[in-house]
């Protein structure tokens, strides 16, 4: 008996019975297997749990379920069919009570383009479309709504012209209707004053400021190579320099070049090759080969090409969404301010606009809502954010009877103010009509270190 066959043996005697009777793959298997998840049907997110399901199909919240079962039971079920990823996630939708205020008739005369009682025409503009489903399901509102006879979709500027038939449906119940399939209209105070206010990227503009900033000091810095230096000679001022550019570079290539690089990886992933996907190549071929050389002290790199490459990718993007928004930088508070607020008048709560909110009123701003006009907190919890006003992000903590600014957005529980101004007459609104900032130059901001101190005094 070799040696290899009695340890077998002892194996075999040391193992327990009902082990000895298993079959191999039992034995083969996790303790613990993992569990499987499930991606939505509808927006494509990770399903937390298997509780939501309709046939083989998975949801990852109780909005995403309710838009596929409105749409499969008006047979729109084609929306999904015509891209890879249509939906949008649901789970912080708009309540249909935050439109209360479109049934005031001095709202509607505002917000209508055209109604003679039979046929009314609304122009809502729609920040969450984004591919050729999106436009088909809105030009078939009709399917979802009786009354709403045509609808046609803007795609570059993000609008949705709705004619409908007011005897059979309401500017409430289509707004209602378009956040209930993820397309909650964006409605401010500017809307219904008239004058059509377009909203500008703000992030776009962050982007094309750091890749700028980073291509002309980049473009310093590589002068070295421009004046022909011998980088044997002067090896260290070389390396200094390449890797002072090699750091501005890095938030070129994270921030400024994230969106192009985030297209490209969800293309791959879906198995399609976009018009990102060349540029993404492009740039990290470009900041690696540039990243390699100056690292191994084999070359300046092309790191001033790399930054000049997304600055002028960024300012194209931007002249393009200048050219079809039809930018106006004459913005005031309006552009900024909700249509309508809560007020609370014993125990009944009712929507009222804004420009009818008068001092002595008591309003609910809830979380994520803005502080239409000056008032004294009377309930609540107040964390202020004043970044609109001051450019300052923190949250300020507001106790009970100390005084809120207009502007500020509530970023705690739901609390209760007693107003002490009306819109018009508030801190914000009387700063931003101040004569010395209008005639001031352009680009100054609408606050300065008195009014900041104003603020920060409560």
């Amino acid at each position: 008996m070799t040696a290899v066959t009695r340890r077998a043996r002892r194996i075999r005697v040391l193992l327990p019975q009902n082990l000895k009777r298993m079959p191999a793959s039992t034995l083969l298997q996790p303790k613990n297997p993992p569990v499987q998840q499930h991606s939505c049907f509808h927006c494509h997110d990770i399903c937390p749990d298997d509780r939501l399901t309709i046939g083989d199909k998975y949801f990852c919240c109780d909005g995403c379920k309710m838009v596929y079962e409105i749409l499969n039971t008006h047979n729109l079920c084609e929306y999904y069919n015509l891209d890879e990823k249509p939906g949008q996630n649901l789970k912080n939708r708009k309540n249909a009570k935050a439109y209360a205020y479109l049934d005031d008739a001095e709202v509607q005369d505002n917000l209508l383009e055209f109604n003679n009682g039979q046929t009314a025409q609304v122009t809502f503009y729609l920040p969450q479309m984004h591919c050729v489903s999106c436009i088909w399901l809105l030009e078939n509102l009709y399917k979802l709504d009786a009354g709403v006879t045509h609808s046609r979709v803007n795609f570059l500027k993000k609008t949705a012209t709705v004619q409908f038939d007011p005897g059979l449906t309401s500017l409430r119940k289509l707004a209602a209707l378009l956040a209930s399939i993820g397309y909650a209209p964006e409605i401010n105070l500017g809307d219904v004053d008239g004058e059509k206010k377009p909203l500008i990227s703000r992030k776009l503009a962050y982007q094309i400021g750091v890749a700028g900033f980073a291509f002309g000091n980049i473009m310093l810095f590589s002068f070295p190579e421009y004046v022909g230096m011998d980088p044997e000679t002067d090896r260290w001022f070389a390396d200094i320099f390449g890797y002072l550019s090699l750091l501005l570079a890095l938030p070129v290539l994270l921030f400024s070049a994230r969106d192009y690089l985030v297209s490209a990886w969800n293309g791959l992933r879906t198995r399609h090759l976009n018009i990102d996907f060349p540029l993404a190549l492009g740039i990290l071929m470009l900041f690696g080969r540039s990243a390699w050389e100056i690292v191994t002290q084999t070359g300046a790199g092309y790191l001033d090409s790399f930054a000049g490459l997304i600055f002028l990718l960024l300012t194209g993007k931007w002249f393009q969404q200048n050219t079809w928004q039809q930018l106006s930088f004459e913005r005031d508070y309006k552009s900024y301010f909700p249509v309508a607020a809560t007020v609370v008048s014993g125990s009944e709560e009712t929507t009222v606009p804004v420009n009818r909110l008068v001092p002595g009123d008591i309003i609910v701003v809830r979380s994520g809502e803005i502080v239409p006009a000056d008032g004294i907190l009377l309930k609540g919890s107040a964390r202020i954010d004043y970044s609109f006003v001051t450019g300052e992000s923190d949250p300020v903590g507001v106790k009970s009877r100390e005084r809120i600014y207009a502007g500020g957005k509530q970023a705690g529980e739901s609390i209760e103010i007693s107003l002490t101004r009306r819109v018009s007459q508030s801190y914000l609104t009387r700063l931003w009509n101040d004569e010395a900032f209008q005639t001031g130059e352009k680009g100054t901001p609408p606050c300065s270190p008195t009014g900041r101190g104003a603020i920060s005094q409560g």
